[in-house]
C-alpha cells in the first residue's frame, strides 16, 4: 500500500508524503481492545460444557466481524489514503480495493485554506481545502497531520513552481530585444 514512485515524473520531487493523522486509528484500537476483553470475559465466565462453549464461539464469532468491519476495515482506509506533495503537483489518492487518484498541479492551486477545530487543535491536525482551476474546484484533505506547517509548506511550493515556469523582467527584457534584433528592417522611405 505504499505510494508507487512509477507515477511521479523524472524531474518531480516528493517534498512531503502524509497519510491522515493517526487519530484515526483510536476507534480501532479501541474496538480491537473490547473484542478481546469479550472474548476473555466470556472464555472465563462461561460455564463448561456446550452451552459454555456455543456462547464462546458466539461471543469470538462476533468479536472477529466486528474487529474485521471497526478496525481492519478504517486501518486499511487510512494506510491507502495518501496526501503527496511534490515539486509539480499535489497528488491524493486512496482507496482499499479500488484506487481514486487526483492530481492537482501547483500551477492550477487558487487558493488554500485551513481548519481547526479545538479537538483536531489539541491532537495537532487539521482539514486543508485546495481550489484549483478546473471542473472539480475544490479538493477536502481531512486530519492533515501538522495541518499549518503543510499549508505553508504548499504555499512555498507554489511559489516555487511560479518563480520556476514564469519570466522575470529581466528575461522579459532579453527576449524583446532579441525580438527587435531578429526583425527585418523596414525601409523609412516607403
Amino acid at each position: 500500500m505504499a505510494f508507487p514512485d512509477d507515477v511521479l515524473t523524472e524531474d518531480e520531487e516528493v517534498v512531503l508524503h502524509l497519510h491522515p493523522h493517526a487519530k484515526a486509528l483510536v476507534r480501532p484500537v479501541l474496538v480491537l481492545v473490547l473484542g478481546v476483553a469479550a472474548v476473555l470475559a466470556a472464555w472465563i465466565l462461561l460455564p463448561d460444557g456446550q452451552a459454555g462453549r456455543t456462547g464462546l464461539y458466539l461471543v469470538v464469532g462476533l468479536a472477529v466481524v466486528l474487529a474485521l468491519v471497526f478496525a481492519l476495515v478504517p486501518y486499511l482506509t487510512w494506510r491507502s489514503t495518501h496526501y503527496l506533495f511534490t515539486t509539480e503537483r499535489v497528488l491524493l489518492q486512496q482507496g482499499i480495493l479500488s484506487r481514486d487518484r487526483r492530481d492537482i498541479p501547483l500551477g492550477r492551486i487558487n487558493d488554500h485554506s485551513m481548519n481547526q477545530r479545538f479537538v483536531e487543535r489539541l491532537f495537532g491536525c487539521g482539514t486543508l481545502t485546495i481550489e484549483s482551476a478546473g471542473e472539480r474546484g475544490q479538493s477536502v484533505l481531512v486530519d492533515v497531520p501538522r495541518v499549518e506547517q503543510v499549508q505553508t509548506r504548499l504555499y512555498e511550493l507554489a511559489e516555487a513552481h511560479h518563480d520556476r515556469h514564469s519570466l522575470g523582467d529581466g528575461e522579459m527584457r532579453d527576449i524583446l530585444a532579441d525580438m527587435r534584433d531578429d526583425r527585418p528592417l523596414r525601409d523609412p522611405t516607403a
